[in-house]
């Protein structure tokens, strides 16, 4: 079918948020392995590297000199400080590098961020992603092993407040399994194109 339509892609930013437990990090990265066009997008944060992770690969690691005077300059689509702790923010240079060579670009952000990016890049595609109930919430988070009880505690009412807000993005996509909706994802990312 040589005269059958081909449409040029058509680069997006994906904001990807949800409550601990959602999956996110696990679907971002089937997408990105199912879709090569498609570049995740490291946050920079001023706290210490944990166990093996590495600059570059993981986070983009930043004193806390360096990472305000990229935020005073606009640097930043969305940044906060976590927890009374560390500073984390999405980096304006690079998504506008992606965008501008014609990749789309994935990010996670919590709800706070993905409000800041709303102002910062309206044009972004913001999807809210859930796990399939409450429950499994819980068992996703007590599975992982490596939080204390009382991280967990805080995690999922974290989590109940973070999904009250699922009406102010794009999308809704439901992960009851990695591949649905990592497919879902993608499914949106295309359809965003037409």
């Amino acid at each position: 079918m040589s005269d059958w339509p081909t449409l040029p892609p058509s680069a997006r930013f994906l904001v990807i948020s949800g409550p601990s437990g959602a999956g996110k990090s696990t679907v971002i990265a089937r997408a990105c392995a199912l879709e090569p066009s498609l570049v995740r997008c490291l946050s920079c944060t001023t706290r210490a590297p944990r166990g093996t992770e590495r600059d570059g690969v993981d986070y983009l690691f930043l004193d806390q000199g360096e990472f305000d005077r990229r935020a005073a300059a606009g640097g930043f689509l969305e940044h906060a400080v976590v927890f009374g702790k560390a500073s984390y923010g999405t980096p304006r240079a690079f998504i506008e590098e992606q965008l501008a060579a014609g990749r789309s670009v994935i990010k996670d952000v919590d709800v706070q961020g993905a409000a800041q990016i709303r102002v910062s890049f309206p044009q972004a595609l913001q999807i809210f992603l859930i796990p399939p109930d409450p429950a499994e919430v819980e068992r996703r988070l007590r599975g992982r092993g490596t939080d204390a009880p009382e991280v967990v505690a805080r995690r999922l009412a974290e989590a109940a407040r973070e999904v009250a807000h699922w009406r102010d993005y794009d999308h809704l996509i439901v992960n009851a399994e990695v591949e649905r909706a990592a497919a879902d994802l993608l499914a949106v990312l295309r359809a965003s194109a037409l």
